[in-house]
């Protein structure tokens, strides 16, 4: 393994954790494209934002492909560390909510081979991540963390655009594993954050991922019983809410953080927070959903462009891709 840092090199200490800007990006780029057709917009902006993803999307993989092939011992140390590859499933869940917006500006083909790709990833990065779980001999308590949502929870993102695409049992495939494993993974995180050492500074970010899998539940949910709001969904959007306002209760835990890339798990939860409550707002003909919606958009807006400022500053301060972080 070369010992410079300078160059390709660096692309050795490329995190997939870095796909957590894409999720965060792309989510917004939804919210924007469900804003413009509620309201028949003439301005797109939702269509702008889609297309830089898309370019940054394309440049974050390249780098993480020629980390595969260049350096593939610093690749499988990944897939292997307790925390680290439970973000290998966000270049799947990337590629699934891409899948999504395309479906949304009606680019049918686009969508449908994002999914097939972004699916099939997603089931073998879920089987590689449980097999690791179960048969192991060296995770502790301590390395779990909310992340661990993202590589079986993500399952349930495939039946959003997975409705339009292929049967209805597969969707129902994915939204099961997920489904059924979120309270599974919610109780020992939970006890993971009652009766254990605090976690690192660096991952508190992370405690935003518990509202991801009930409010993208929601958004899959409707998406699979054809826009029915019926007991359980409800369940799930307030329970997506109620963390929401825990979350934001909880504020002052996050305000002094140091910037990391895990700052970006702020930002797709808050995404299908919005999207959930748009989506509620249409169903339910409710003009104070609509509001939630776009008050948590406005609030993901600043969010996304000032960190995506700070990644740009903490590349060029070699404070990303290097060894020490």
């Amino acid at each position: 393994m070369e010992k410079s840092h300078s160059g390709f090199s660096k692309l050795q200490y490329f995190p997939a954790s870095f796909f957590g800007m894409i999720m965060g990006m792309t989510g917004l780029c939804i919210g924007l494209l469900k804003t413009e057709s509620m309201l028949d917009l003439a301005i797109k902006p939702g269509e702008y934002l889609l297309f830089f993803v898309v370019l940054l999307f394309s440049v974050l993989l390249a780098g993480y492909l020629y980390k595969m092939v260049r350096f593939k011992q610093a690749f499988w140390e990944e897939m292997r560390h307790p925390v680290k590859m439970n973000f290998m499933p966000a270049i799947a869940i990337s590629l699934l909510l891409l899948s999504i917006a395309f479906w949304q500006i009606e680019a049918v083909k686009v969508s449908f081979n994002l999914w097939l790709l972004g699916a099939a990833l997603q089931l073998v990065l879920t089987l590689w991540v449980l097999y690791n779980w179960i048969h192991h001999d060296f995770f502790k308590i301590e390395h779990s963390n909310p992340a661990w949502f993202i590589p079986i929870v993500g399952n349930i993102v495939v039946p959003i655009a997975g409705v339009h695409h292929v049967p209805a049992d597969i969707n129902w495939f994915f939204f099961a594993i997920g489904i059924v494993f979120w309270p599974i993974l919610k109780s020992v995180l939970l006890y993971r954050l009652i009766f254990h050492p605090p976690m690192p500074e660096r991952l508190l970010p992370t405690l935003f991922i518990f509202i991801a899998p009930p409010a993208v539940g929601f958004i899959s949910y409707v998406a699979l019983t054809g826009g029915q709001l019926d007991g359980f969904a409800r369940v799930l959007y307030f329970f997506a809410l109620f963390f929401t306002l825990f979350l934001v209760f909880s504020i002052n835990k996050f305000r002094h953080l140091n910037f990391a890339l895990s700052w970006w798990a702020y930002t797709f939860p808050l995404a299908a927070m919005s999207i959930a409550s748009l989506t509620m707002a249409q169903i339910a003909n409710s003009q104070a959903y609509q509001l939630i919606g776009w008050l948590v958009m406005a609030a993901l807006t600043v969010m996304i462009v000032y960190f995506f400022y700070k990644t740009v500053i903490a590349a060029k301060q070699n404070k990303i891709c290097s060894p020490d972080h």
